[in-house]
């Protein structure tokens, strides 16, 4: 096949190992498979992908990227995380079956689980501060274990949401972030504040003075 940049050789990589792994299950997915499955170059595959733990790193890298991307808009710190976080998700969505099979590996493949999980704390850091939330020092961290828990409530409830709009989703974010609020003692976001696609309009920061205890 004609030769591919690096970009998009990972991301074909990408989704044919996660396609597998929606039908086989993540744990009898292997690089070699997927690359053949895609057509692709097994000596770039083992060149990109060493191990398959490498390819979550990419869909964590993909969908940090669209968290990320600058649209220019103005709001509040939650509402910045609100949308940066259901960009990330977003991103997900797109292999849905295949991020699930991964979720259901994790109890037991805990090496996995301590790489993913040091990942996702590095991502929750770069949206944190996109947002304009201070990491740095006790206080910082502790915010940031705050974000790392409503992310983790949020992906649970993606888990279990099987609706085209992501609705109980968001709902759950939502949620996740008022419950951060609580923590902090600060109010939450007024109760009727609508929302609007992947934004949500209110008037608060709860996460900007996080906390003296981290959301679970």
């Amino acid at each position: 096949m004609p030769s591919m940049d690096n970009d998009l050789f990972d991301a074909t990589l990408l989704r044919s190992a996660l396609e597998r792994a929606a039908s086989h299950g993540w744990r009898r997915v292997t690089v070699v498979d997927a690359a053949r499955d895609a057509g692709l170059s097994l000596e770039t595959a083992r060149r990109r992908a060493p191990c398959k733990a490498m390819l979550l790193l990419t869909l964590g890298r993909l969908a940090d990227e669209a968290a990320l991307v600058e649209d220019e808009s103005e709001g509040s710190v939650r509402e910045k995380l609100f949308d940066m976080l259901m960009r990330r998700l977003d991103v997900f969505q797109q292999y849905r079956e295949g991020v699930r099979s991964v979720l259901r590996a994790l109890p037991t493949d805990p090496a996995l689980a301590i790489l993913l999980g040091g990942a996702t704390l590095e991502s929750m850091k770069w949206i944190a501060n996109a947002a304009g939330m201070e990491t740095n020092g006790l206080t910082g961290g502790l915010r940031l274990q705050a974000l790392l828990g409503v992310w983790t409530m949020t992906l649970r409830a993606w888990d279990r949401d099987d609706s085209q709009d992501m609705g109980t989703t968001m709902a759950a974010l939502d949620q996740a972030l008022d419950r951060a609020a609580r923590f902090t003692g600060l109010p939450p976001a007024a109760p009727q504040a609508p929302m609007s696609g992947t934004g949500y309009d209110a008037g608060t920061d709860p996460l900007v003075d996080l906390p003296l205890e981290p959301s679970a």
